[in-house]
């Protein structure tokens, strides 16, 4: 029989490439919005896919909405993406991002825990609850030192999930997700800025790109890669939590300097230091070491930095 996935968070990023992974896998999926009816769900037209999932209405912080959503489509999988996804963008919401990440995981697990059939259910974590890594790269085993109140919120829920999985004998797992990029960012995030920029100012747009700190150093991948990781976590005999990441670092200067070269631009005479755009807490380093994941689940990450800007770039073009 066709196996029902449900993706909460169906229209962001992760959500439309994994409903792509999923359609191509032969699985029939169900998108959860929060009003199915009257979203664009801009992202899945851009994959030619809209028109090949079904969608229900859902709100992740009302419990009852979950309980209903979950009981009515009987997914065997479920992929929780929900919730407020921007760290910069939880400084100023702070109250809004957590509820929206640590109540909604709350409420599917405990309308998960409550259905006669329970499917099993993916949680997307984040490398933000590691704050800074500048001890090595961290892995499954690393303490949580969150600098955001977007990375507190991650942090929370996946003690959450550890907890259900414990104590109820659910199926969850949660993926501590490094920075994963793509076309599909929204302009609110850096990347996105980046690349937008600089193909405008390559078209002749006189504007100065304004950004924060420079200095800092992500682990950058590329998302429809790191989708995969998500279902390959639901496939495993037992529920555990993996770091999926590239295991490199690359310095927000770099990104930059890629993204105007690609352009044949010098980014020194188009982008200048913001200090009212700097956050008040930020991690120097981040990056995550993945080897369990390879080790376990036979992913590894398959693009670097470098790859993340040219597709951008090109897709961009």
């Amino acid at each position: 029989m066709t196996k029902t996935a449900l993706i909460s968070g169906v229209s962001g990023q992760d959500g439309a490439y994994l409903a792509r992974m999923l359609i191509e896998k032969g699985m029939s999926v169900v998108g959860a919005s929060r009003d199915a009816q009257g979203s664009n769900f801009y992202n899945l037209e851009r994959l030619g896919i809209k028109d090949k999932i079904s969608t229900v209405s859902m709100m992740p912080e009302d419990f009852r909405s979950v309980l209903v959503a979950f009981s009515e489509c009987q997914p065997d999988e479920i992929y929780f993406l929900a919730g407020q996804s921007s760290v910069g963008l939880s400084f100023s919401h702070p109250a809004e991002t957590i509820q929206s990440i640590l109540l909604g995981t709350l409420n599917a697990l405990e309308a998960v825990r409550m259905l006669d059939k329970q499917p099993r259910i993916y949680f997307a974590g984040s490398g933000e609850v590691f704050g800074d890594t500048s001890a090595g790269a961290a892995c499954e085993t690393t303490n949580f030192q969150p600098k955001s109140p977007y990375a507190v919120a991650k942090a929370s829920a996946f003690w959450l999930v550890d907890n259900y999985r414990d104590a109820y004998g659910v199926f969850a797992c949660t993926g501590i997700l490094f920075n994963h990029e793509s076309s599909l960012r929204p302009e609110r995030f850096v990347t996105k800025k980046i690349i937008s920029a600089a193909a405008r100012i390559a078209a002749g747009s006189k504007e100065v790109l304004e950004l924060g700190r420079l200095d800092i150093s992500r682990d950058w991948g590329w998302a429809p890669e790191y989708v995969e990781a998500m279902w390959l976590m639901l496939q495993q005999d037992h529920p555990e939590d993996f770091v999926i990441s590239t295991g490199l670092a690359s310095s927000l200067e770099s990104f930059v300097s890629e993204a105007f070269a690609s352009h044949r631009m010098n980014w020194k005479d188009h982008v200048k230091q913001n200090k009212a755009l700097m956050r008040p807490a930020d991690a120097l380093l981040s990056y995550g070491d993945s080897s369990k994941a390879w080790n376990k689940l036979g992913w590894k990450a398959q693009s670097s930095m470098t790859d993340v800007v040219r597709m951008m770039v090109e897709n961009k073009l």
